[in-house]
């Protein structure tokens, strides 16, 4: 059995700007969760919970997680009008998912994955 991603984090230099742009991008719920960080709820089956904050002084800030999307082209130019950009076209891996990848208005890079229809 592998290690499940059971949590993710994003944090950089303006917490309540970055908690806006994945609420909208992907309608999370954000809940306070104390100064300058929330706990972003996915609320779908088998998805993750995870933290987006400030970072921690001196700090630009970190990110790592693939959000599941059903259209991943859809999801790109929807991030790309919120002032997200695409780093990386829908790409098949060999022998696994379809991916991309973008950067929120920060630049922290992040993966989408195809959702199985």
């Amino acid at each position: 059995m592998g290690n499940p991603v059971m949590h993710f984090e994003v944090v950089g230099r303006d917490a309540e700007a970055l908690q806006g742009f994945y609420r909208d991008a992907f309608d999370w719920q954000m809940r306070p969760s104390g100064p300058g960080y929330a706990m972003a709820h996915p609320d779908e089956e088998g998805g993750i919970n995870g933290g987006i904050g400030a970072a921690m002084e001196g700090s630009a800030g970190h990110v790592i997680f693939y959000v599941a999307v059903p259209d991943l082209e859809a999801a790109l130019s929807k991030i790309e009008g919120l002032g997200g950009s695409t780093v990386m076209g829908p790409t098949e891996v060999p022998e696994g998912p379809t991916i991309a990848m973008f950067a929120d208005p920060e630049g922290h890079v992040v993966g989408l994955l195809k959702a199985d229809s």
